[in-house]
C-alpha cells in the first residue's frame, strides 16, 4: 500500500511540476528584455528551405527552450528520471522529444532525430550532453549533421543579471527584468558520412565555434563565462 502511494505521488509530481514550470518560465522570461544577435544565420538557412541542428550548452537549456518554443523542433532529452521533467516541459512548450542516454537509449534517440531531420524537421541538441563534462561537445550533433546535410547552428545567451544553480553544468537562469542577449552563430556545414578521425576533427571544430560564441555573449558583460 505504501509503495502504491509513493508511485502515485511520483506520478502526480511528474505531471504537475512541468506544467507549473512551463507557466512560470513563460511569465518569468516575459519580463526580460531580449536582444537577438545573428538572426541572419538562422533566417538564411530557413528561408532557403534548409532545416538546422541547433546546439547549445546544457547550462542554457531552460531559456533556450522558452526562447525557441515556436520552432517545433525535435529535442533530444536524456532517458534519466530528471530527463522526464525536461521532456514533459519541452512538449508543453511545443517541441517533439527524442529520449536518449549514454547507453542504448542514446542510439534509439539518435535514430529518432535522424529520421525527423531527414523528413524536413529541425533539431535541438544539448552539445555537452545530459551528464557532461560541461562545455565539451559530444559527437551526436556532428553525426546527425553529417548524415542529413543539415547545418549545425550554435546558440548561446548571456544576461545582465542571472541565477546560477549548484549543478555540474552551473545551470543558469536570467533574473526577472534583466537584459538577455541571445546569439545565433555562424552555421557549420560538415561533409557527408564522416567516420573516425574525420568525425573528431569536425567535433573539435564545432566545439571551438560554440565556445567562441559563448565567450562573445558573456564578453558583453565583461565576463569570460557564466
Amino acid at each position: 500500500m505504501r509503495e502504491e502511494k509513493e508511485k502515485l505521488s511520483k506520478r502526480i509530481v511528474k505531471y504537475c511540476v512541468p506544467k507549473l514550470a512551463s507557466w512560470l518560465l513563460r511569465l518569468w522570461f516575459a519580463t526580460c528584455r531580449v536582444k537577438v544577435h545573428g538572426s541572419q544565420y538562422r533566417e538564411t538557412s530557413l528561408d532557403s528551405g534548409q532545416n538546422v541542428v541547433g546546439l547549445f550548452w546544457h547550462y542554457s537549456i531552460l531559456f533556450i527552450l522558452s526562447q525557441l518554443r515556436n520552432d517545433s523542433a525535435t529535442v533530444m532529452v536524456s532517458a534519466s528520471s530528471d530527463g522526464d521533467y525536461i521532456a514533459s516541459l519541452a512538449e508543453l512548450l511545443g517541441y517533439k522529444t527524442a529520449r536518449g542516454s549514454h547507453n542504448s537509449g542514446g542510439m534509439r534517440a539518435l535514430k529518432h532525430v535522424l529520421r525527423d531531420v531527414k523528413n524536413g524537421g529541425s533539431a535541438g541538441i544539448v552539445a555537452d550532453g545530459s551528464q557532461g563534462p560541461a562545455l565539451k561537445v559530444q559527437s551526436g550533433g556532428v553525426l546527425i549533421a553529417s548524415r542529413t546535410g543539415a547545418p549545425m547552428l550554435p546558440l548561446a545567451w548571456s544576461a545582465s543579471s542571472y541565477i546560477v544553480f549548484n549543478s555540474w553544468d552551473r545551470m543558469a537562469l536570467p533574473r526577472p527584468f534583466s537584459r538577455v542577449d541571445f546569439f545565433y552563430g555562424e552555421p557549420l556545414y560538415v561533409p557527408a558520412k564522416l567516420t573516425g578521425e574525420e568525425l573528431e576533427h569536425w567535433r573539435l571544430l564545432f566545439e571551438r565555434r560554440l565556445l567562441d560564441l559563448y565567450g562573445t555573449a558573456w564578453q558583453l558583460y565583461g565576463q569570460a563565462g557564466h
